[in-house]
Formats: structure tokens, C-alpha cells, sequence
């Protein structure tokens, strides 16, 4: 072998590194031309805009938590059990009402038999009514049986 011979991506390799080599000697040229960079100033009120005082923003705050609250509910849902198989859905939210009101109340079913499988689910609008219904009804009696009353969780 001669030492000439190069193979094509050799010889493309060096094109590519001359190419890059001339490029950065013209952007370095370009730069000494146009001399030392000047900075640009600008004030805070430019970048952020109008900031209020700290004591505008006191006011703010203190308006804020003055005003009257939204009712934002966030609704609970409570699983019942030791429920008799006479208790039906009436009777499930009647129980539950009187602690706040109730968004659903349902007892599940045997699918072959339509019977009550003995236990159930009530939707409480208010979390912190949920709270006070489990206090209230866990362990209390309905239709004759006592009732287990807790905060549903996922399967």
C-alpha cells in the first residue's frame, strides 16, 4: 500500500476539518472588527413591570382574606358496612342527612338474587361534614345491626 492512498471518508474527514478550521478564522476576524461588545442597561420596571409597594400588597392580602369564601366543596365518599338486608337506600340517607348533605347514597346488590350484599357507599358534598358523619354514625345501630362507617378507598 502507498502512503497517498487515502480512502474516500478520510479524505472527507479533512475537507470537513479545513471547512471548519476557515470558519471559525472568518467569525474570529468578524469579531475584531467590530471591536469591544457595548452593554445594554435597563431597569427592573422595564423587565417586570409595575410592582406594587410592599404595603399595596398588604392591602391586597388583607382584602383577599377578608372576602367572603366560595363554597368550594370537596365531596367524600364513605363506604357503610354491617349494613341488615332490610335497609334500603331511603333509609341509608336519612341516616346520613342529618350531618350534611348527601350527594349519593347507594347499596350494592347480589346480581342473582337482588338482595343486599350488606354493605354500601354515601357521598358526603363536604369533606368536613364526611368527617363528622363517621364520628356520629361508626358504630351506631340502623335496622338493628351495628354499622362499620369509613372513608372509602380505591380497590
Amino acid at each position: 500500500m502507498s502512503r497517498g492512498n487515502y480512502s474516500e471518508g478520510k479524505r472527507q474527514r479533512d475537507a470537513d476539518r479545513a471547512r471548519k478550521k476557515r470558519d471559525k478564522a472568518q467569525r474570529r476576524a468578524t469579531r475584531r472588527e467590530r471591536g469591544p461588545a457595548t452593554e445594554e442597561f435597563t431597569t427592573a420596571e422595564a423587565i417586570i413591570g409595575d410592582v406594587p409597594t410592599s404595603e399595596q400588597a398588604l392591602r391586597d392580602m388583607q382584602a383577599r382574606a377578608s372576602a367572603p369564601r366560595a363554597s368550594s366543596t370537596i365531596p367524600c365518599r364513605l363506604f357503610v358496612g354491617g349494613l341488615s338486608w332490610d335497609t334500603s337506600e331511603d333509609t341509608l340517607r336519612k341516616a346520613f342527612e342529618p350531618h350534611g348533605p348527601i350527594a349519593d347514597a347507594f347499596i350494592l346488590r347480589d346480581r342473582a338474587t337482588g338482595r343486599s350484599r350488606g354493605f354500601g357507599f354515601v357521598t358526603m358534598e363536604n369533606r368536613k361534614d364526611a368527617a363528622r358523619a363517621i364520628d356520629a354514625l361508626d358504630g351506631s345501630e340502623l335496622d338493628g345491626r351495628a354499622l362499620v362507617v369509613n372513608v372509602a378507598t380505591t380497590r
